[in-house]
Order: C-alpha cells, then sequence, then structure tokens
C-alpha cells in the first residue's frame, strides 16, 4: 500500500550517509594547522642544525680559534653557573646545605674567573688531562680484553690500541697539542651534533607531510542512498 506510513518510511534527502556536517569540516582543518607548525618547528631544527655544521666545518680549518672559543665559552657557563648557584645558595640560607653551596658557587666562579683571564694556559691543562684519560682508558682496555677474552675482543683491543696511540701523541706534542686538539673535538662535536639535527628535520618533516596527507586526502564514497523498496514488496 502507498499509505502515509509507507511515505513516512522512505529516506528524505536529508539522510545521506555521505553529506558532511559542521562538524567534520572542522575536524578537517584542524590536523593541518597543527601539521604546519610541527612542519616549521622541524624546519628550524633543520636551519639551526645547518648553523652548527658550518661553525664545526669552520673550526676545523681553524682549530687554534675554535680552541680559544671553546675555552671562552667554558669560562663564561662556570661563571653564570657559579652566580646562579650562588642565588640559589642565598635562598637556601638556613639550611643545612648552605655553606655546600656557597662553597661550590665560589669555586665555580672562580675557575670562570681564571679560565676567561688565561684561556691559553687551561687549554694545556685540560689538554694534558684528555692525554692522560685517551692512556689510562686504552690500557685498561687492552689489558680487560686480553683477561676477559670475550666475543667482542677483537673490537676491545683495537679501542685500547687507538686510544693509547691517540694519548700518546697527544701527550708527545704538548703543550703545541693544546693549540688544535680541544678545538678539534669542540668541533666534531658541533659537526655531528648539526648533522643529528638535519637529519631530524628532514626526517620530521616528511613524517608530517605524509601524515597530512593522509589526514587531507578523500575518504571513502558513502554518499550512496538506500534504496526504495519496490511497490510490489511493501
Amino acid at each position: 500500500m502507498n499509505g502515509p506510513t509507507g511515505e513516512d518510511r522512505r529516506p528524505g534527502p536529508t539522510a545521506r550517509s555521505g553529506s558532511p556536517g559542521p562538524a567534520a569540516g572542522g575536524r578537517k582543518h584542524a590536523p593541518t594547522a597543527e601539521g604546519r607548525k610541527l612542519s616549521r618547528s622541524f624546519s628550524w631544527l633543520a636551519l639551526l642544525g645547518t648553523l652548527l655544521v658550518i661553525a664545526g666545518i669552520i673550526g676545523l680549518v681553524y682549530t687554534g680559534v675554535a680552541t680559544l672559543t671553546s675555552m671562552l665559552l667554558f669560562g663564561w657557563l662556570l661563571l653564570i653557573g657559579g652566580i646562579v648557584g650562588l642565588a640559589h645558595a642565598i635562598e637556601s640560607r638556613g639550611t643545612n646545605y648552605f655553606w655546600l653551596g656557597v662553597v661550590v658557587a665560589a669555586l665555580n666562579l672562580a675557575a670562570g674567573v681564571v679560565v676567561i683571564r688565561h684561556p691559553e694556559g687551561t687549554a694545556e691543562a685540560l689538554t694534558m688531562f684528555a692525554a692522560l684519560l685517551f692512556l689510562t682508558g686504552g690500557v685498561f682496555r687492552l689489558v680487560g680484553s686480553v683477561v676477559v677474552r670475550g666475543p667482542q675482543m677483537g673490537w676491545t683491543l683495537l679501542q685500547g690500541a687507538f686510544g693509547l696511540l691517540l694519548g700518546l701523541l697527544v701527550l708527545f706534542d704538548w703543550p703545541h697539542s693544546s693549540l688544535y686538539v680541544l678545538g678539534c673535538f669542540f668541533s666534531l662535536a658541533l659537526l655531528f651534533d648539526g648533522l643529528g639535527l638535519i637529519a631530524i628535520g628532514i626526517g620530521g618533516r616528511r613524517i608530517v607531510s605524509m601524515v597530512s596527507d593522509r589526514l587531507d586526502g578523500p575518504g571513502p564514497t558513502t554518499d550512496s542512498s538506500p534504496q526504495a523498496p519496490e511497490d510490489g514488496k511493501k
């Protein structure tokens, strides 16, 4: 029968499942804005990594300047750390750690002033300390690999021999080696940190672009409306 009740069962034009509402449109643009923010942040990371790589390459070319620069940065870090530590010690006066904080802050301040005023002597002292570290580390690796005889014995022997050789080279050329050893290490650290930031920035931008393309892409088509039953089957 084509009565009023039969007509009421027929779906109207507003029952189409594929027509997006205003809420769906709002959800579509939100991931795009967040993706742009993330992509911009990863771009800044890549730019910072590029600057670090350039600074590292310049430091490897001019190792003497890099050594003095690293010593001055080290001195200013000690000085700023001493000032911050002294401020914290003053805030915590009356506690058991007050005098310990004051002593540590005073030592940092004194070391920072010495390093800033005598960067060449500080570089010589730190180069000697680095050479002794290489020597002791190489000897311990060599002896440990021979005594333990583990599965990585070959690599441990190679690392110990390299550390021992590097320590001897730095020590035999001291104090002239203080002009380039610390600067070379500082420049290599900048170079590898910059390469890591560039890799993170480029990889992050690719991931954000892939996710944004998937979110903004067309979804499955569900615009087909249910067919009305035939008159003979009502």
